[in-house]
């Protein structure tokens, strides 16, 4: 095992069984170049490289609000997101660092956004669970547990109505299948025929409370009682989550049918940096999914036995994707934060276009 974070030990090629991936052979993954296989492995070290590095930051005081880490889950993000087509969409909860990364944002924004610097990918104003990037069909982070998934229904229903093949991807946690919401959100869809994926990032725990103990029978399964379709992968391995949402996908944009995918995965850290994570489960349980199905070594060990990756090229994407992260910090410690007159701008579309057509009062202060 590494001696170096916990989080870290992908270094270390003995950390996780070899075993070949079953699903290598699927023809999403087969078609795959080498340079393809070499840069999904790579965005997966740039996540938690990111992620691992914001930690230290928000302890000391520099990042205000809620950190929700996305460490353990990388594959579920980046195997999803490479296969997003011009015209499909994702838009994710609070733990949403991951997506943003895995869609092809830069990372000096986003860590200037942990900070509320007037630079960060929403003005500052945002913070952690407020990532966005239209110009990449990523809309966001949202705070609200389950909020975002009406809203991915409602970019799958514009998908549909502008005639374009294309489908939208909502993820949630496991704790927010059971808000209203998102039962609301299944029944339209169905209904409709909206091309939307319902994916479902199963990582066992809503907060503190495992899954057993907060949710009834099989999270995907829910599915059948709308007559809709679901699906059930590991999320460990970035090609079986390529292969399960290919299907998905395929099927929503030539169909316009939606689904549910339900992914199995699993998170290092606490729910929230503040979550002390020492009363719900024990640490031989992280340990033992650390050294049997890390995301990025079983990805690693993949590439090895394809003769993809080396030694030296392994250390190499390391190294780069650590510089980046110290980057995105000295850019971040660079930027100014907002103004007093920032606070009003981009909250209504009027205040910041060059004629205003409301009428009567925007804000409390103005006539």
């Amino acid at each position: 095992m590494s001696k170096k974070s916990p989080e870290s030990a992908e270094t270390k090629s003995d950390a996780c069984a070899v075993k070949p991936s079953t699903h290598a052979s699927a023809p999403v993954n087969a078609a795959l170049s080498n340079a393809q296989r070499i840069e999904l492995y790579r965005k997966m070290v740039r996540i938690r490289r990111f992620e691992e590095r914001c930690l230290p930051v928000y302890n000391s005081g520099k990042i205000g609000g809620f950190l929700h880490l996305y460490i353990g889950q990388e594959a579920v993000a980046v195997g999803a997101c490479s296969l997003m087509g011009k015209d499909d969409h994702v838009i994710t909860a609070y733990r949403d660092h991951g997506h943003a990364i895995a869609v092809g944002m830069d990372t000096k924004p986003l860590m200037a956004e942990l900070y509320g610097k007037i630079t960060g990918c929403s003005k500052g104003k945002g913070g952690s669970m407020h990532y966005f990037a239209p110009d990449l069909n990523y809309w966001g982070g949202h705070g609200i547990v389950g909020g975002q998934i009406p809203l991915g229904t409602g970019l799958a229903y514009a998908v549909k109505y502008q005639g374009k093949k294309g489908a939208a991807m909502a993820f949630m946690g496991d704790g927010a299948v059971n808000q209203g919401a998102v039962h609301e959100a299944y029944n339209l869809a169905a209904l409709w025929d909206l091309p939307v994926l319902f994916v479902i990032e199963n990582n066992g725990y809503s907060m503190g409370t495992s899954q057993e103990r907060s949710s009834a029978g099989e999270l995907g399964k829910r599915a059948e009682a709308y007559d809709m379709k679901f699906y059930i992968c590991g999320g460990h391995d970035v090609y079986e989550v390529r292969a399960t949402l290919d299907a998905a996908l395929t099927r929503a944009r030539e169909q316009s049918k939606p689904a549910v995918v339900e992914i199995d995965t699993y998170r290092y850290r606490g729910h929230s940096v503040a979550d002390p994570d020492k009363t719900y489960r024990d640490r031989a349980e992280i340990e033992d999914y650390r050294k049997t199905k890390d995301p990025i070594q079983v990805f690693q060990n993949q590439l090895v036995l394809e003769k993809v990756l080396t030694p030296a090229l392994i250390e190499e994407i390391d190294a780069e994707a650590r510089a980046e992260s110290e980057r995105a910090v000295e850019f971040a410690e660079a930027s100014p934060f907002p103004t007093a007159a920032d606070i009003q701008k981009d909250v209504y579309w009027e205040t910041d276009q060059p004629k205003r057509t409301s009428e009567g009062r925007i804000f409390f202060n103005q006539p």
